[in-house]
């Protein structure tokens, strides 16, 4: 392990070194690219200086264990010994987890798109049940989120909502969540009492920066249309909202949320640069999954992941056979524990694939 880790601190130095240098600084793309990096590698560095003190005091403890002449130093040296033999199998699994190469998107901040599916108005009430769950999980987690667009249902919720979350590897968390989520519960707008079926489809797309993805805006159609819903004076008054179709592609990417026409133009181009990255990294998938099938797989838009039911108080993630019994607490945000085990299942696997030890 220590020579794995060698070429880690000898790449960190080299980093070290090449973020202050001014031409990798004028260089915005290579300076983000090498910070992102640094930040990664000093957290494997810092568990590379824990390690070589842990192998030292294991070897430091035998040593006066096996020179016996000085009992208290002996007592001493076995409470060490044992401290560090505890230590040390932890440690080795946090840095094999450490050392599996990561998804380069994983830092990236995302636009999450809900989209009310089966099951009419109650499809609409739950896909504004599971916007309000993320935004509070997101800010459980500390991550800023803001309104790009959105489309109300007629009894609640919403047909559909997009929303920015910016913050730390916010794409390595929530990129699990995409796909169809089930409901099963009495809706409101049942007379009979009778459980129905409903479903609302979530996609989570890494956020492309302009060095990702470049548009050539004359491949683009600008429409400027007057915001609906609330809002106050502005709405169906000023054509402040505004609708960007790629048409090579045919994507449309639209907000409404912002008073200018201007802030609500570069929100839109977000979305749809966004949706344009998420294309090209829908085809890599569909290429690395012919090597390779992954339990968690991100890429299936289709595939119905978790079902969330009411009488029983359980979510169940159909991906991983995880059933939790809390479902109030789930709703409210508190995601923790499922998206934990997503992402060990997901680490487990690339550690088998990649073989780092």
């Amino acid at each position: 392990m220590l020579d794995r880790l060698q070429y880690v601190k000898q790449r960190f130095d080299e980093i070290s070194d090449l973020i202050i240098q001014p031409d990798v600084i004028a260089d915005q793309k290579r300076y983000v690219q090498l910070n992102k990096e640094y930040k990664d590698l000093k957290a494997l560095v810092d568990k590379r200086e824990e390690y070589i003190n842990i192998v030292g005091n294991i070897t430091e403890a035998n040593e006066i264990i096996a020179d016996g002449s000085d009992a208290e130093m002996v007592e001493m040296a076995k409470m060490q010994l044992e401290e560090a033999k505890d230590r040390l199998p932890v440690l080795e699994e946090e840095i094999k987890f450490m050392l599996i190469p990561k998804d380069p998107e994983d830092a990236k901040n995302v636009m999450v798109e809900i989209r009310a599916g089966t099951g009419g108005d109650e499809a609409s009430i739950f896909a504004g049940d599971l916007y309000r769950m993320y935004t509070k999980y997101c800010d459980s987690k500390g991550w800023r989120t803001s309104v790009v667009d959105l489309n109300e249902g007629t009894s609640g919720g919403f047909k559909e909502v997009i929303f920015e979350v910016t913050g730390e590897d916010v794409y390595g968390t929530l990129k699990y969540e995409a796909g169809v989520h089930r409901v099963q519960r009495v809706p409101q707008t049942e007379t009979q009492g009778r459980v129905h079926t409903s479903a609302a489809t979530v996609m989570v797309l890494p956020e492309a920066e302009e060095f990702d993805v470049q548009i050539d805006m004359n491949d683009v159609r600008v429409d400027f249309f007057c915001s609906s819903g609330p809002g106050g004076q502005s709405v169906n008054t000023t054509k402040s909202a505004v609708r960007l179709t790629h048409i090579p592609t045919g994507l449309v990417a639209q907000c409404q949320d912002q008073k200018s026409q201007h802030k609500n133009k570069d929100k839109a181009l977000e979305v749809l640069r966004s949706r344009l990255y998420e294309q090209e990294l829908a085809k890599k998938e569909a290429e690395d999954a012919t090597k390779r099938t992954s339990q968690v797989s991100s890429g299936d838009r289709s595939a119905k992941i978790r079902t969330y039911n009411y009488a029983q108080g359980r979510i169940t993630d159909h991906r991983i056979g995880l059933s939790i019994f809390d479902l109030d607490g789930f709703m409210n945000g508190n995601l923790h524990k499922m998206i934990d085990e997503l992402q060990l299942v997901a680490n487990t696997e690339k550690l088998k694939e990649s073989e780092v030890f």
